[in-house]
């Protein structure tokens, strides 16, 4: 396999890796006026992220300062009445029709993916987290998917530290019994697989947790392997999606790995991801790719001189997907995944990445690893259109502090480059 042509000079930082940390586990770089450069990553200083007196944004306190004494204003009566509606939201949770129940469900989700609503929120944590768990127990496939993102959104909005913790807490035993239970509703089974890999990232302080999810994970996404005799298993498209999710989520969790867990999953798994390459589902073969390029980058961050045995094979097939011209798939298809496959084709063979520029307001975040896309991928996926709101609440606020010291054991597992 070709050696790497063009290696980054720096070895990426730990960042990433450790349990609980920011939320993407990206930090906001320098704009021009600030000096630096547009290819890295400008970290707070220690102090600024020692700071706990920082507090979350509220889109309901921002107004709050312009309020006159003599009178209220149209600001405060709208921010009333939309508490009001939210407050609406929450008690019609626990309604007995099903549809009044998802209706609110999906009321509390966008609200939260387009606002900042921590104030509120932490207020009525445990009701809204009783309410999720009510859901996820008695109600079925499209009310247990919508109460599974709302848990996703929830997390979020409280960003990583006890609540969230306790949020998780409460109801990781539900995510891994549907999860695990075949006879579940395939659509909860594949919201609850997207979910889980997104809430341990932001609530999970336990390293050897992190492990146990990422193994319930492996046990769906294993499925869709190659057998041993290279036979190819007939898998249906709604449990191929249940397979990708999964795929995508434990590629979420690798970016906070301890070094012998990466080495351990190079071992074990990137002999057979290629096989998923193969599959007839676009997303999944996209989901593999861009794992792949992931385990690369990392088992070059511990050991740049990293080669795959099998690398020359597995470039053939990155070459093929990179120009597909199947008949048989439709030019949608065939343009993502070409598009894809062009970067995969060069993390694999060169090292590279394709460095993205995020801005939000007057700032910018740099996306410049397979790690860092991974996490902002997850994000934005729940968050959608309100992703920019919710960086710049990050950056103005705590969310990227650092842990407490009692977590510190769990952090920077992995050991120095220096070792290799």
């Amino acid at each position: 396999m070709p050696r790497s042509k063009k290696r980054n000079s720096r070895v990426y930082c730990r960042q990433p890796a450790r349990v609980g940390g920011p939320w993407l586990g990206l930090e906001p770089c320098p704009t021009p006026s600030q000096g630096g450069q547009q290819s890295g990553a400008h970290p707070f200083s220690d102090e600024d992220a020692s700071i706990e007196t920082l507090s979350h944004c509220s889109s309901f306190s921002d107004h709050n300062s312009g309020a006159d004494e003599g009178g209220e204003t149209a600001e405060d009566a709208a921010q009333e009445d939309f508490q009001y509606k939210l407050k609406g939201f929450i008690d019609s949770t626990v309604d007995k029709s099903a549809k009044t129940r998802q209706g609110a469900l999906d009321g509390l989700r966008t609200a939260m993916a387009t606002r900042i609503l921590y104030e509120f929120i932490s207020e009525r944590r445990m009701t809204i987290t009783d309410s999720i768990e009510r859901c996820l127990k008695k109600g079925k496939g499209e009310e247990q998917s919508a109460a599974a993102s709302l848990a996703c959104l929830l997390c979020i909005q409280l960003g990583s530290g006890i609540e969230s913790e306790e949020v998780l807490k409460t109801l990781k035993p539900l995510f891994m019994s549907i999860l695990a239970d075949t006879s579940a509703n395939v659509q909860a089974r594949q919201a609850v697989a997207k979910t889980l890999g997104l809430c341990t990232l932001v609530a999970e302080d336990d390293i050897l947790d992190v492990h146990a999810t990422m193994e319930s994970f492996e046990r769906l996404f294993v499925h869709s392997y190659a057998r041993g005799d290279g036979s190819r298993p007939a898998i249906g498209p709604q449990v191929s999606a249940l397979h990708t999710n999964a795929l995508l989520s434990w590629a979420l969790l690798l970016t906070i790995c301890t070094a012998s867990q990466i080495r351990e999953v190079l071992r074990k798994h990137l002999p057979r991801l290629p096989s998923l390459l193969e599959s007839e589902h676009v997303s999944m073969r996209i989901a593999a790719g861009e794992t792949i390029s992931l385990l690369f980058e990392l088992a070059r961050d511990m050991d740049a001189e990293f080669e795959f045995e099998d690398g020359e094979v597995l470039c053939d097939k990155l070459s093929a997907l990179a120009t597909d011209c199947n008949k048989h798939r439709t030019k949608v298809d065939k343009r993502k995944q070409r598009s894809v496959f062009r970067d995969v084709l060069r993390a694999v063979e060169e090292g590279d990445f394709q460095s993205e520029s995020i801005r939000f307001g007057t700032e910018r975040m740099i996306v410049d690893s397979w790690s860092r896309k991974r996490m902002y991928d997850a994000f934005r996926e729940f968050v959608g259109a309100g992703m920019n709101y919710h960086l710049q609440h990050l950056y103005n606020s705590a969310a990227f502090k650092a842990r407490t010291k009692a977590r510190n054991k769990f952090r920077d597992k992995r050991v120095d480059v220096g070792e290799f």
